[in-house]
């Protein structure tokens, strides 16, 4: 049986490419925005009038001696036969209706943020997966560059101490330096699978896919954020994050439960009206009547206490929330700015300039300029440098995303 590989498929995209994949596929976010259709029904019902009910009932199939002569019901069957028949109809009163009907339009909003909540955590995950993978990436081709040039100084070394000219130290040297960069590459291409998985599911990939992402994208444009105003982004937070918004709505949600069980003390009216054949006075009876409960012990004080605490329960919640949310757009704001100092506290050029210093070092070593210590101890700060800048363009990108996902807004 021929051997199937477990990657079938590469696929490139870039951040925005992938977000759009994301958006278009993701399950969980087709299967969660199911749940504003299910509230839009609940308010489709919510119109809808009681249905009528009818009775009927008193049907004798048979008869006995004593029975009445009735007029026949058709030709000579139906002189002994009794039937009554009801149809009722309930009459909402104090407009219970049209409270009912603004309940449920409340409770679709809340839908809607809801969705809208889940959207913004499962976006801010996504986003940070992606920054994951692209530093993953990065990672991985500075360590595959080391190993490179690692293994053609072990070639070159290997030639010398076969004809004798060095010591076999400096070859051993050299080879446990490729096994420390083996060892990382290793464990980088581990993270890189686990991020695979995360990220496929989430863009709903096929399991054997392999995702490549382009650099464009790791390090955030955010030249304009140091003008923003932070009352500002406070008071655009409050009034735009969706959690905000369910408190909100759930505070107009219990008003109207409030309005709903006061107009719960007025009794309904049931509408009546009644056919009876051969069991009263006339033979052929047609009568009409009203049902109604009479409220001299339950004038549903229980739930109109219930919904009034619950007013002052929200209330209290959202006073607790929009501090909280204060709070945490000061956090976001102040670590996305501190660590946007530390990227940019690197020339511009230190990067290039790095690589350039790498490039001498190694050819200084190969003319035997520069001691093997010196050369190993140079590759070790280099990647030590090249760690710290790729860690503080993720971080400016989380910090970017976090400070997105507590206001509530996409800042560019």
């Amino acid at each position: 049986m021929a051997q199937i590989s477990a990657i079938t498929d590469t696929i490139v995209l870039s951040r925005n490419q992938a977000e759009a994949l994301f958006l278009d596929k993701n399950i969980s976010l087709i299967s969660e925005k199911l749940n504003i259709d299910i509230a839009d029904a609940q308010v489709i019902q919510a119109k809808l009038w009681p249905n009528p009910t009818l009775t009927i009932g008193e049907i004798n199939l048979w008869s006995n001696a004593t029975a009445q002569q009735l007029p026949p019901l058709w030709g000579n069957y139906g002189k002994t036969q009794q039937v009554n028949a009801e149809l009722e109809q309930l009459i909402q009163t104090a407009g219970k209706r049209k409270k009912l009907i603004a309940m449920e339009k409340v409770n679709a909003e809340i839908a809607k943020e809801y969705f809208k909540t889940f959207l913004r955590s499962l976006k801010i995950e996504f986003r940070d997966n992606l920054t994951d993978l692209q530093y993953n990436q990065a990672q991985e081709a500075v360590y595959q560059k080391q190993l490179s040039s690692m293994q053609t100084l072990l070639k070159a070394y290997g030639n010398q101490v076969a004809q004798g000219n060095i010591g076999k130290g400096e070859y051993v040297r050299l080879k446990a330096s490729e096994l420390q960069y083996l060892k990382e590459i290793n464990d980088l291409q581990k993270e890189n699978n686990a991020l695979q998985k995360e990220l496929k599911v989430l863009m709903n990939l096929p399991a054997a896919s392999f995702i490549k992402l382009t650099d464009e994208g790791f390090v955030p444009v955010n030249k304009n954020i140091e003008d923003i105003n932070l009352a500002n982004l406070m008071e655009s937070a409050i009034e735009n994050r969706p959690d905000m918004k369910v408190l909100k709505l759930g505070n107009e949600y219990n008003d109207n439960k409030y309005k709903y069980e006061r107009a719960m003390r007025t009794p309904d009216v049931t509408l009546g009206i009644s056919y009876d054949r051969g069991a009263s006075l006339m033979n052929d009876f047609v009568g009409v009547g009203f049902s109604l409960d009479l409220p001299f012990f339950n004038r549903n004080q229980g739930n109109i206490k219930a919904a009034k605490i619950a007013i002052n329960q929200g209330k209290l919640l959202t006073e607790e929330k929009t501090l909280s949310v204060q709070s945490e757009v000061l956090q976001a704001y102040q670590d996305f700015i501190t660590t946007k100092k530390l990227y940019e506290s690197a020339d511009a050029s230190f990067e290039a300039d790095l690589d350039k210093l790498l490039e001498s070092y190694r050819k200084n070593f190969l003319q035997r300029n520069t001691s093997m210590l010196e050369y190993l101890d140079f590759v070790d700060a280099y990647l030590d440098n090249k760690s710290i800048l790729l860690n503080s363009k993720k971080d400016l990108n989380k910090n970017l995303e976090e400070l997105r996902y507590i206001t509530g807004q996409e800042i560019n």
